[in-house]
């Protein structure tokens, strides 16, 4: 399996598209993995910014219920939704200053603690239009994708 994902293509376009499906890794991981394993730049940032938005609408629709249901319960599942809530309350300010650009730009900056994920959760506490939110996610994460890509590779990478 580990052979399958390092050495064939569709392995490491596959390794690639999870990698970045995941929070906090997101697309900001999977591009470099993608790279390092032989994919073109240009098709690991295709592929990292299409793993990276495949959650996206899924939390958009339930994150709402999950922390609801969470917050109710006692424990760690009470206090991670709290933790999460706060987090989301923390770029408030920015949200309603510029709002969906500011949307746009928590997801485009590729640094810990802002993508499609915390965006997807900024966008769901603060009750934002789901129709409003997944564009400004989409343009965000293909904002963070050139970024990384560019700043990772070089204008080179993209041509």
């Amino acid at each position: 399996m580990i052979s399958w994902l390092t050495k064939t293509t569709v392995g490491k376009i596959f390794a690639t598209f999870f990698i970045s499906m995941l929070p906090v890794v997101e697309l900001r991981g999977g591009i470099p993995y993608g790279v390092g394993f032989g994919l073109s730049p240009l098709a690991a940032m295709i592929t990292a910014m299409l793993g990276n938005l495949l959650p996206i609408p899924f939390i958009l629709l339930l994150l709402d219920k999950i922390m609801n249901f969470c917050k109710k319960q006692k424990g760690f599942l009470g206090k991670f939704a709290n933790f999460l809530e706060q987090k989301a309350y923390k770029n408030k300010a920015t949200i309603d200053k510029y709002k969906a650009l500011g949307l746009i730009i928590l997801v485009a900056i590729p640094l810990p603690g802002t993508g499609a994920w915390t965006g997807a959760l900024v966008a769901t506490v603060l009750r934002m239009d789901r129709r409003t939110a997944f564009p400004c996610i989409c343009a965000g994460v293909l904002i963070a994708g050139l970024a990384v890509t560019l700043l990772s590779y070089g204008v080179k990478a993209m041509i």
